[in-house]
């Protein structure tokens, strides 16, 4: 397989100019498999300026018509690649060949949905006490620099490219370190379908050196970032100064509430994909279980049978459920977090350790016992790892519920209406779903309360957040 391994600016894929490379290691085999570039501030400034003169000489100016074509174009081009993308993104990061199929699918339908955005997208007019004509604009901002994480590179990618671009604006996107590979082949491929030449350039490289770099540059108009709380905070501030546009989807230590009321197989043997999916690096994963008492030990029993169940094994294998973890550094700390379940309270029943082979795996924890002062139980693991809790009173499980930073999604189980409702106002989260657990929906918005961040992606509101609002009077 050919891999994309330069830097996409003005159109060309060229090398960096400090000549650097980084590995990316496929996590499977713990051995790297080819060199990518890794970007310089002065190729941020190249990126930046070269989509400040495409967005001011052509893509602006599109017609809404157009800008829909070219853009159903690249979701065309994206599906005849489909597989080409399937097989870097699972060899970047060790992803289940099945999910990294259903994500590079995923975000060729973004691209279609904002697509089809564009015509129904508009101001509004509005009457005034003074009479006259009064209406408002949705203006493009101008360069919007997005910066995608390494656990869903491909999806999120698209989450940001594809609204902004529709909206009139040109991208600069940051693919995160471990996982460039298939944002660099979507920067040639969006070209080769008809974008054009700057209106999305691709930057590999360093985190803090290229992030740092977009965020201060004085032709970045908006920064839209998903990553962790402690690195969002750091943009929060550096874009302060400029007062950029932002949105940030950071972390989350979703909960998992299941009354005595639901249908407890059905929460049961659901419940373990809501957070072992990509081996529980995932910001919504539901890692805190909160199960009404009457039916805690029935749950935790069946629970327990289905993790065991959970097929975990090489990433090229369809079969696959849960594949390795992105590094040894990650699982390195998810081992770090197990280590303190220590005390006699603590349980782990089944999973924590290392299957015996090669590659950066860890088999899925379930751990029962914990007090809500736990560190395993109020950080963000971001691995396989889930706490079961039982819970007497609604009151005081929302209590424990909301004592988190985060804020971001959830879920909860229950028959009955009324208490789905209740729960649903009280829980402080951007994203919840009752009775299963889809968090995600390309027509509808996500993102968190609190320390998950501010911002939405997804739906209409990821347009606005990529528009000014102008608003104009004309007097009679």
């Amino acid at each position: 397989m050919q891999f994309p391994t330069k830097l996409i600016i003005d159109g060309k894929a060229v090398e960096p100019t400090g000549g650097r490379m980084t590995a990316v290691i496929n996590p499977a085999t713990e051995e790297a498999f080819c060199e990518v570039a890794s970007g310089s501030v002065q190729d941020v400034d190249t990126a930046v300026q070269g989509a400040q003169r495409t967005f001011e000489q052509s893509w602006r100016d599109y017609t809404p018509g157009k800008r829909a074509e070219v853009m159903f174009q690249i979701a065309r081009v994206l599906r005849e690649h489909a597989e080409e993308l399937s097989q870097l993104e699972s060899l970047s990061i060790g992803k289940p060949i099945a999910d990294a199929r259903d994500e590079i699918a995923m975000g060729a339908r973004t691209f279609e949905y904002y697509a089809g955005a564009i015509s129904r997208f508009g101001g509004q007019t509005i009457p005034v006490a003074r009479g006259g004509f009064d209406f408002t604009l949705r203006q493009p901002m101008g360069v919007v620099a997005a910066i995608v994480p390494w656990n869903f590179p491909f999806p999120i990618a698209t989450w940001k490219v594809a609204p902004a671009l529709a909206a009139g604006n040109c991208v600069v996107l940051k693919p995160a370190r471990q996982s460039p590979l298939t944002a660099l082949r979507m920067g040639e491929l969006a070209l080769e379908a008809g974008l054009p030449t700057g209106a999305l350039q691709v930057l590999s490289g360093s985190g803090q050196e290229i992030g740092d770099a977009l965020v201060q540059h004085p032709l970045i108009r908006k920064i839209s970032f998903t990553g962790s709380t402690e690195v969002g905070s750091h943009i929060m501030q550096l874009a302060g100064r400029d007062i950029k546009r932002i949105s940030l989807e950071l972390g989350g230590k979703s909960p998992n509430i299941v009354f005595a009321d639901a249908d407890l197989e059905k929460a049961a043997t659901s419940s373990p994909m809501s957070v072992f999916a990509n081996t529980g690096q995932d910001c919504c994963a539901r890692s805190r279980v909160f199960v009404e008492r009457s039916v805690y030990e029935k749950f935790v029993e069946l629970f327990v049978q289905e993790t065991r169940k959970l097929v975990v094994d090489e990433p090229a294998k369809v079969e696959t459920q849960i594949g390795p973890m992105v590094s040894k550094q990650q699982r390195e700390s998810v081992e770090g977090y197990l280590q303190t379940v220590k005390s006699p309270r603590h349980k782990i029943l089944c999973g924590g350790d290392r299957p015996a082979r090669k590659g950066y795996y860890l088999n899925p924890a379930v751990v029962l016992g914990c007090e809500t002062s736990d560190k395993i139980w109020r950080e963000e693991v971001f691995g396989p790892v889930v706490c079961i809790r039982p819970f007497d009173k609604e009151e005081e499980m929302l209590a424990e519920v909301n004592d988190s930073p985060y804020g971001l999604s959830g879920s909860i189980w229950t028959n009955d209406l009324k208490k789905a409702l209740r729960v649903s106002r009280r829980v402080e989260s951007g994203v919840l779903s009752v009775n299963c657990h889809n968090s995600l929906h390309l027509e509808a918005p996500f993102g968190g309360f609190k320390q998950s961040g501010l911002g939405r992606d997804l739906g209409m509101a990821a347009m606005e957040g990529c528009t000014e609002l102008k608003n104009i009077y004309i007097a009679e």
